[in-house]
Order: structure tokens, then C-alpha cells, then sequence
């Protein structure tokens, strides 16, 4: 299989990577992931990485705290997300480096732009850790903003669906799902692709969208390869 992108940016959910239990970090889930995006980088694909923090902290959920200091809380829980991350690429021989918006030197590098792009060209995986740096913004804002500092030819959105639908498909057995949509049409449909701070940033900035399943983590080579599957948004 040959690769139809040279860059990409995979944005995970914290979810993701709790596996069956729900909650935490499971090993055997991350390094299944982790194993094929070593395959991505043995085609030869510069590969960025945003994760969420969702499976150790959701900051929107935590009534009654001040939501600037839950933001802060659910920063940190995605740096521990990108260091599991970054270890169980290592153990697979990638080269791999964490860096992150908020200054913590001890572990990471400071997120610098044009660092990250020389990693890339190198062939080193980059996961960027604290999402934007800021509260108030999701991860899937800053896979956004990444994906636009990086000049990223795609987002890879996986997910526990199998692309997008024009409703809740657990709920709602008649849920249609699309094969390629419009920026314009997911904003104008509220459609829950990413939040709508993301939604308009990859509008703006011409950046598509690729909505699949991660349940088979293989999804992502066949989709680096341009296989149909899931959802396009561009």
C-alpha cells in the first residue's frame, strides 16, 4: 500500500485509550494504536498526534469548580496521555517527541512551532500535549490549530463511530451516515464532527476532516492509504 498524504494529524480521544474499562490507561489498547501508527511512519508519513484527557478528566463535567482551574486539571490529564503514548512508540523503535503548551521542561519540550516541523521532517511522531494552552478550548480546537501551524494535509478524527451521521446512530436506528460532507454543511447542521471553534478553523483554513472508527486501529493506515472508510469533511 502506498500513502496518500505525507502529513497528518491524528487526534485521539482520551476515551480511546481506556479501552473496555472505561476509565484510566489500558496498555494493550495503546500499543495496539501505537503499532500501526509505527506503520504510518514506516510508509513514510510525518505523523502529529493531539490526544484528549477524557479518560482521567472532563473538564466541562465538573460542576461547581471554577472552569479555568478544571481546564487547567484536564491540560495535565492529557500530558500523562501523551507520555503513554510517547513510551509505547519508543518500546516499538519510533522516535517520538512530547511537547506541550503549557511550560513543563522536565518532561517535555516546550510546544515551538518550527521544532515540531523539523521533528516531522525527521521522521519523528510529534504529540502535542495541553491542547492550546489555554481554558475554555477543546483538544479538538487545538488538533485544528496544529494541524494549521503544521501545514497538515488532513485531520484524522477517530473515534467509537464509523463516520458521520445526521443523528445519534446508538440512538436512532434510522441515523443516515455521510461519505464526504462540506465545512459549511457540518456548521450549518450542527453536525458533531468536532465543536464549532474547530469546525470553523478547518473551514478557514481549508484543512479536511477524515471522521472513522478506531475500534480496528488498522483504520489508520487504511485511511492514510485512501481507503473509504468513514467520513470526509472537506
Amino acid at each position: 500500500m502506498e500513502p496518500i498524504y505525507k502529513r497528518i494529524l491524528l487526534k485521539l480521544s482520551g476515551e480511546v485509550l481506556a479501552g473496555a474499562q472505561g476509565h484510566g490507561i489500558n496498555l494493550e489498547t495503546v500499543n495496539s494504536i501505537c503499532s500501526k501508527v509505527k506503520e504510518c511512519v514506516d510508509l513514510g508519513v510525518e505523523v502529529g498526534l493531539v490526544v484528549g484527557g477524557g479518560n482521567f478528566w472532563r473538564g466541562r463535567t465538573s460542576e461547581g469548580m471554577d472552569k479555568t482551574r478544571a481546564d487547567h486539571m484536564g491540560m495535565l490529564a492529557t500530558t500523562i496521555n501523551a507520555l503513554a503514548l510517547a513510551d509505547a512508540l519508543e518500546q516499538l523503535d519510533v522516535e517520538v517527541r512530547v511537547q506541550t503548551a503549557i511550560d513543563m521542561k522536565q518532561i517535555a519540550e516546550p510546544y515551538i512551532r518550527n521544532r515540531a516541523v523539523r521533528h516531522l521532517e525527521k521522521g519523528r511522531v510529534v504529540i502535542f500535549g495541553c491542547g492550546t494552552g489555554n481554558p475554555f478550548f477543546t483538544t479538538d480546537t487545538a488538533a485544528a490549530l496544529r494541524a494549521a501551524e503544521i501545514d497538515a494535509d488532513i485531520i484524522f478524527k477517530a473515534t467509537n463511530v464509523d463516520g458521520v451521521y445526521d443523528k445519534d446512530p446508538n440512538k436512532f436506528d434510522d441515523a443516515v451516515k455521510y461519505d464526504v460532507l462540506s465545512h459549511t454543511e457540518v456548521l450549518a447542521k450542527g453536525l458533531k464532527v468536532m465543536d464549532s471553534t474547530a469546525a470553523s478553523l478547518c473551514r478557514d483554513n481549508g484543512i479536511k476532516i477524515l471522521v472513522f472508527n478506531l475500534e480496528n486501529p488498522a483504520n489508520i493506515v487504511t485511511a492514510v492509504c485512501g481507503g473509504q472508510i468513514g467520513t470526509l469533511v472537506k
